[in-house]
Order: C-alpha cells, then sequence, then structure tokens
C-alpha cells in the first residue's frame, strides 16, 4: 500500500471511530507502528487529525464519542485482559454497580461465574451478558434508552440510584487524564455515571491504555475519587501513557496493569493506594520486577544493569 492510501484509509478510521490507537492503525493498513506514527504526524501536520497517546483522534482538542459498532472493534484484546483482571476483584455475594461501555461488557460476561452476586446496572448490554447466568440477580435502572451505547440515561436512571449502596462500581468512559480523571463525550451518560460513583463504596474504572490522556467533554470520576485503575501495559514507545500512569498513581489511585500484579508499597494487589513516594512497581508474570515507566531513560539503565550482572553471574 502507497503512503497517500495507507494515509486515506488511517484519515477514513479516525473519522468514522473519533479516535483510534496505533496498534489498530497499524494492523488495519498491514504495516509497522513507526510508520504509522510517521503518517499520522504528516496528517497533524496538515491539520486533519492530532495525535494523542499512542493514537490518533479529531481534531479540535475534545474528542467524540464513537458508536458501540465502533468501539467494539478498537483494542478487543486489551479490553479482555482488563475484563479477566476486574473479574477477580470481585467476591461471591457482592452487590456491585456496573456502567455502560464495551470493557464493563465483558467484565459482565465474567462476572456470570461468580455466584450469589447482585448487579446494578444501566446497560443494557451488561444486562444481556448476565441474563442466563445462575444465582446472580441483575437489577436494571429506569430512564431512557439512549441508543448508541445501549445504556438507560436520564432523570429516571439517576432516581432509581438514589438511596443505593453497594461495594464498587466499575465504569469506562471515553478519557482518562490525571488531572481530571475519567470523563465521557455525553452529558446524559456522565450525569447517570456520577449517581452510579455515588452509590458506591470504592470505584474501579476500566480504561485501556489508548484513553490516557485523553480528556472528553464530561468529567464522571474525579481522579481523588478513584480507588483502583484496571489498565493495559501501554507499548513501549508510549512515553506519555507510562507518564500518565505514574502521575495517577502518585495521586494515591492503585493501577492494577492487565498481566501484572500491582504493588503498593510492596503489598501486592491487597492494598488500596500505592506509595506516593515512589513509582509504582508491576510484576510481570515470569519475569523480574519492573516500574511503571515515568522516566524511559532510567528504566533501560535499569534494565541494561540487570543484564549485566546477569552476565557477569553466568561468566563467574
Amino acid at each position: 500500500m502507497f503512503a497517500a492510501e495507507r494515509r486515506q484509509l488511517i484519515l477514513e478510521m479516525v473519522r468514522a471511530n473519533g479516535a483510534v490507537s496505533l496498534r489498530e492503525l497499524a494492523r488495519v493498513v498491514q504495516t509497522s507502528e513507526v510508520t504509522v506514527r510517521r503518517d499520522v504526524r504528516a496528517l497533524e501536520a496538515e491539520g486533519l487529525l492530532d495525535r494523542r497517546h499512542g493514537g490518533a483522534v479529531l481534531p479540535g482538542g475534545f474528542t467524540r464519542e464513537s458508536g458501540f459498532p465502533q468501539k467494539s472493534h478498537l483494542a478487543t484484546a486489551e479490553k479482555t485482559a482488563i475484563a479477566d483482571v476486574a473479574a477477580g476483584l470481585v467476591e461471591e455475594g457482592e452487590a456491585i454497580v456496573v456502567g455502560a461501555g464495551t470493557t464493563t461488557q465483558e467484565l459482565a460476561r465474567r462476572l456470570a461465574r461468580v455466584p450469589g452476586l447482585t448487579v446494578v446496572t444501566n446497560s443494557l448490554l451488561v444486562a444481556q451478558a448476565l441474563a442466563h447466568a445462575n444465582r446472580v440477580e441483575v437489577v436494571m435502572t429506569g430512564g431512557t434508552l439512549r441508543g448508541s451505547n445501549y445504556a438507560l440515561v436520564g432523570s429516571g436512571a439517576e432516581q432509581s440510584l438514589q438511596g443505593l449502596r453497594v461495594s464498587r462500581a466499575f465504569l469506562s468512559g471515553s478519557g482518562l487524564t490525571a488531572e481530571r480523571g475519567l470523563s465521557t463525550s455525553n452529558m446524559l451518560s456522565a450525569s447517570v455515571d456520577r449517581a452510579l460513583v455515588q452509590a458506591a463504596a470504592e470505584v474501579v474504572v476500566l480504561a485501556d491504555h489508548t484513553k490516557l490522556g485523553t480528556d472528553t467533554m464530561f468529567q464522571t470520576v474525579p481522579t481523588d475519587v478513584m480507588t483502583r485503575l484496571v489498565t493495559d501495559e501501554p507499548p513501549p514507545h508510549d512515553e506519555r501513557a507510562g507518564t500518565e500512569l505514574q502521575a495517577l498513581a502518585d495521586q494515591g489511585v492503585q493501577i492494577t496493569v492487565a498481566g501484572a500484579a500491582a504493588s503498593g508499597g510492596g503489598d501486592g494487589m491487597q492494598g488500596r493506594r500505592p506509595r506516593r513516594d515512589s513509582p509504582l512497581p508491576v510484576q510481570r508474570r515470569g519475569g523480574p520486577t519492573a516500574q511503571l515507566r515515568s522516566a524511559p531513560a532510567g528504566l533501560l539503565e535499569q534494565q541494561a544493569g540487570e543484564r549485566a550482572r546477569v552476565a557477569d553471574m553466568r561468566r563467574r
């Protein structure tokens, strides 16, 4: 595929979806992320799109919300990994709330195996995933159906949540920054999400790395309200995403990386908050402990030192 053809396809994908990750663009145009990044940079220079952390968005600062068909095909592997980890946080007999979204839909499919669970949701997709689950009670809010994401919104949904109290809320959104927290592009959805947050003792945000650093119009979960973020590991070249994760950890959010076990001051998954005076460690399966990228050069030096130490031990 010629460069002009690639860039036209990239532009069409961004216009159709609002935001697309470099990984997804590279997969569709069948080239490397390095080449796609160069194409995105050229399109940004022409004012046709904006670069964001690990992806590209429509120009103008705030991304618009994509419809369910587009969202369901974006970062599918990452969403699956995030849902696997999030499901492990739910205990038998709990009462939780689950918001609308493609990532929370993946979570709901796994919650069907948790006995004695009560799930309150405004999402038809979440309810459908749990409809035939044994010993799982599904409670739906009222409200008006919003067809683009199959969610119930409006005053009816918000009023049905008044007086509710559950252990945890699981929410996703369109963007996540350390400065503003979780946000979404739709005012009605944001209002219901805020009501879901008010009903929960703890708030767990599910967001893949493509949403890190993206800011959208309506704030739903301020950073100081977030208990935990479950995300996937950003690509090695995505320095800003690593910096954003570290900034969230510095503000007291416990970071859990899918495929790794997060530790807050050495207490693994048990502690609610990481230590604020040190980078958040991540234990990768089958590998040594590493730190989330807040300073990539330092991380490379650490890795080089480790390799040298191992080589020296072998020579001995």
